[in-house]
């Protein structure tokens, strides 16, 4: 373990040093109970191998981890029956990670919880006036997954 991993609460966690009510593990993940859930069942599935964040992880413990997140969150479903879920992952500061370990939030959903909207309202988001630049961007990022462009 480096010493990146010894600062990691979520390593803690995986090396069973960390306090966390586990729920699910395997050779390559883990989920768990955060210990301020914002919902009841809120679940945390992380990796076992210390990554920051998604784009640092290569694509087969990437495949690992979203397996993980689909066994859980169904197993969510069928326990707790919420009316939703919300899967999310933030990778980096801005995007609100708190916590430089990859990790996704398995989030059951009821009218009036305490998780609210994660979403602007309507009319306060991004407004994109600018059709070529958008068909501009819409082509590098194309260009960049080389696929052909679709009008």
């Amino acid at each position: 373990m480096d010493a990146r991993e010894q600062a990691c609460v979520f390593c803690e966690i995986v090396a069973g040093t960390g306090r966390a009510r586990v729920v699910y593990e395997d050779a390559h993940t883990l989920a768990f109970f955060p210990l301020a859930p914002a919902t009841r069942g809120h679940t945390l599935v992380v990796p076992r191998a210390h990554s920051a964040d998604l784009w640092a992880m290569d694509e087969a413990d990437a495949q690992r981890l979203f397996q993980t997140v689909m066994v859980v969150g169904r197993a969510l479903r069928a326990v707790l029956e919420p009316d939703g879920m919300n899967v999310i992952n933030s990778a980096g500061a801005v995007a609100s990670q708190s916590v430089l370990h990859t990790h996704v939030h398995l989030v059951p959903r009821r009218p009036g919880d305490a998780m609210g909207h994660i979403w602007p309202p309507k009319g306060g988001g991004f407004r994109d006036e600018d059709d070529a630049a958008t068909a501009t961007l819409a082509d590098r990022l194309s260009a960049a997954l080389r696929v052909p462009t679709r009008d």
